[in-house]
């Protein structure tokens, strides 16, 4: 088995389940498409693309758009929705790509890659001279009130968390501008900012955790895990229950970088 395929051999995503109850992630991505400014004929990058929704935005503006993901049923649904568009199954941290696009786009996906500044190499190697990386992902201290709150009810169940399983990256902005400096980025903007983002129905936070803490809590058996569940609703619905609906409490980083 080689790298690519040890990267790519464990898949938990469940792609309905993403464009049925989580369709705020490409909705958010419609102001980063914005900021990408797209023009006819550019090829572009849509790295971590999930159901494809934002790389046929691109597709509609009449860009040349390639969209990759490491998860096969992200893949496998948005080339179902998107049949003219080409998608790959690929891990960013082993992109093959030389000088070959005007634009790398990422929404929601950096944090997901637990090897930043490896990412990072294989996305600026992409990039033709001139070109730009543009993303939105989890910053500093992004849904830090459900993890605090996950971490509590594991404590409280006397259930083992290693800090291996939590899945994600969040980094500060000086600590992700700086590693994109250090592999050749000149830094051309930089945001973070507080973005509350709500859940869909009465059980938006149960589906956000089934959805996005698999890893997290993939080793818990059903009924602890129910129970976290149920305990973690319990106990933030006064923190992140306002008007009738669940609202998460991103933190999200936006950046530009170009490859001089």
């Amino acid at each position: 088995m080689n790298k690519q395929q040890k990267q790519l051999r464990k898949d938990t995503w469940n792609a309905q389940l993403y464009d049925i109850k989580h369709s705020f992630v490409s909705m958010y991505g419609d102001t980063l498409v914005e900021l990408l400014d797209p023009k006819q004929g550019e090829r572009i990058l849509d790295l971590g693309c999930g159901t494809g929704d934002l790389a046929k935005k691109l597709y509609d503006l009449k860009t040349d758009i390639i969209g990759v993901d490491k998860s096969d049923h992200m893949v496998t649904q948005a080339r179902k929705k998107y049949p003219n568009i080409k998608f790959s199954v690929c891990d960013a941290t082993v992109l093959s790509y030389d000088h070959e696009f005007d634009a790398v786009f990422s929404n929601a996906a950096i944090h997901w890659i637990k090897q930043p500044k490896q990412a990072l190499h294989c996305i600026f190697n992409s990039l033709k001279p001139g070109g730009r990386f543009i993303a939105e992902f989890g910053g500093k201290g992004n849904v830090q009130s459900i993890t605090d709150e996950i971490r509590k009810q594991f404590k409280r169940l006397d259930l083992e968390f290693k800090e291996e399983q939590f899945p994600w990256y969040f980094p500060s902005i000086g600590e992700y501008s700086s590693l994109m400096e250090a592999v050749g980025f000149k830094v051309t903007f930089a945001q973070h900012y507080d973005r509350p983002t709500q859940l869909d129905g009465d059980h938006g936070l149960s589906n956000w955790i089934e959805m996005f803490c698999m890893d997290i809590l993939k080793h818990v058996d059903e009924d602890s895990k129910d129970k976290i569940i149920r305990n973690a609703e319990k106990n933030l619905i006064d923190i992140l229950y306002k008007d009738g609906n669940w609202i998460a409490d991103y933190k999200r980083i936006r950046v530009i970088g170009v490859k001089a």
